[in-house]
Formats: C-alpha cells, sequence, structure tokens
C-alpha cells in the first residue's frame, strides 16, 4: 500500500508538497476505512456469525476457517508485509531476537494475620464476638 501511495505521489507535479496529491488521500481515506472501527465491528460479527452458525451445523468448518482466517489476513496485512520487507532486505528469515530483560522485582508483603475468630465469609446479620 505504501509503495502505490509513492509511486502515485511521485507521478505529481514538482510544485506540489510531498502529500497533497489526491489519490494519496484518496488512498489513505480508503485504508483508514477498510482498516478502522467499522471494519473491525464487521469482522466482529462476521466472526460470530460465522462460529453460531458453524455450532449449528448450517456451515462447514472448513468455510467457518477461512473467514477467520480472512480477517488475520486482512487486519494482519501491515505486519506481513513488514516481516516480507525485512526478509527481502536482508535475505534472512531467522532474524536474531532481541535479548529478553526481566525487571528486578520485590517480594510481595504478606497480608495481616486475621483476628482469632475472625470470619471472612459471615454476613452483616451475624453479630461479631
Amino acid at each position: 500500500m505504501t509503495l502505490l501511495m509513492l509511486a502515485i505521489g511521485m507521478s505529481g507535479a514538482r510544485a506540489d508538497p510531498p502529500g497533497s496529491s489526491v489519490f494519496v488521500t484518496a488512498i489513505q481515506w480508503l485504508e483508514g476505512t477498510l482498516l478502522g472501527t467499522i471494519a473491525t465491528s464487521i469482522a466482529i460479527l462476521a466472526v460470530a456469525a460465522t462460529g453460531m452458525m458453524t455450532l449449528a451445523g448450517r456451515l462447514p468448518i472448513r468455510r467457518g476457517i477461512t473467514v477467520v482466517v480472512g480477517c488475520f489476513i486482512l487486519f494482519g496485512a501491515s505486519g506481513i508485509v513488514a516481516g516480507l520487507e525485512r526478509l527481502a532486505r536482508t535475505g534472512d528469515a531467522s532474524e536474531p531476537a532481541p535479548p529478553v530483560v526481566s525487571a528486578e522485582t520485590s517480594p510481595l508483603s504478606q497480608p495481616p494475620r486475621p483476628q482469632p475468630g475472625y470470619d471472612p465469609y459471615a454476613g452483616a446479620a451475624v453479630p461479631t464476638r
């Protein structure tokens, strides 16, 4: 999507500032519409309806899995493209992961001991002793 926007943006006049092309604005609007709140709501409803139809036996499981995978691909497209670009740039799919740094945590303090005869489950109707 970004390469398409760059290609369309580069074909404009040289006097226009970057990003002022009508086509770039239209593509950004389309991207916002396809990946915005409305699209997320529609995808949630589609997955819920697919799940209900699959549970009721009215839809084959393969078709239900297709809907769910399609939603993952639609909303994960930017991550998929970033991974493919990194693969094309470095030529190595097994890039080492950054080391995990664990924070030093203090041990939890012990809660105070309850008084003898204390019942945490006694209601308001039970008198205290």
